[in-house]
């Protein structure tokens, strides 16, 4: 599914998406999944995350402030969303940094039926058994389209290695897109509010990977109208006119066409 078709689709069904996510950027993620025409609740209690997954169209589990029981609750709520067939978006956030870190985040694939992986190039290169240097939650080298094959073959899901260029695959076929500006990545939180916009977008998609691509290029669309607005000068100044932008995009999702940079790269 495209941008323009998604985004109306999300403007018109309003689909919820639950996330346990990490307490550093859970606001942006929040004001992110707003803005682009969803509603977010990030219910993350063991007593009632199969509850909420009951309601919701679209699971996002974000591993960045681990705790045991964080991932127990992601478990339980994984579980009852694989039980009623909604997408479960999976951000390794820190995967490779640390043991804990990278056993969650293995143990969350092999026990949940997982519809896409979005990471950076470490975390996503640590997934399919690659070397990778990730220091804290940061990747310092990578190939990111390389990483994104190499992980969607031996995963057996959708997945998008972000960067500069961002890319996307599900073994067969690899797509790159190249929407974005360098101040996202002045705000913290820009990469888990990406997993998320993922999240909003297979709730009425699904988690193929023209879907996760062209929500990642509104996402990088939204990024570039925000550095071009006048009074930028950082990150800052950059994040309400970012929540703007996705939210102008949202409603006026034509805005995209022409705008949208997503290409199909060959697969050997």
């Amino acid at each position: 599914m495209n941008a323009q078709e998604a985004l109306r689709k999300i403007s018109d069904e309003k689909p919820l998406v639950h996330h346990l996510t990490n307490y550093v950027t859970v606001n942006l993620v929040a004001n992110v999944t707003l803005s682009t025409g969803a509603l977010p609740v990030m219910a993350h209690a063991a007593e009632e995350v199969e509850e909420m997954a009951s309601l919701a169209s679209a699971l996002v589990l974000n591993i960045g402030t681990l705790d045991p029981g964080q991932i127990g609750s992601m478990l339980l709520a994984g579980r009852r969303a694989n039980e009623r067939g909604i997408p479960v978006i999976l951000d390794p956030v820190g995967a490779g940094a640390t043991s804990l870190r990278t056993r969650t985040a293995e143990r969350l694939l092999s026990e949940l039926e997982i519809g896409a992986v979005c990471g950076n190039a470490g975390e996503v290169a640590t997934l399919a058994g690659l070397d990778a240097e990730v220091r804290g939650v940061e990747s310092l080298a990578g190939d990111a389209q390389s990483a994104a094959l190499q992980a969607a073959r031996s995963l057996g899901v959708t997945v998008a290695a972000t960067g500069p260029v961002d890319y996307v695959s599900d073994g067969a076929r690899t797509l790159a897109v190249s929407n974005g500006h360098a101040l996202m990545g002045r705000v913290v939180g820009s990469g888990c509010a990406s997993t998320s916009t993922i999240g909003c977008f297979a709730a009425v998609g699904g988690a193929d990977a023209e879907t996760v691509a062209h929500a990642l290029a509104y996402y990088g669309r939204a990024g570039e109208v925000a550095a071009g607005s006048s009074g930028v000068g950082g990150g800052g100044t950059f994040e309400p006119r970012f929540l703007d932008a996705l939210a102008a995009l949202a409603g006026e999702p034509g805005e995209l066409r022409g705008n949208v940079r997503v290409e199909e790269m060959s697969v050997g």
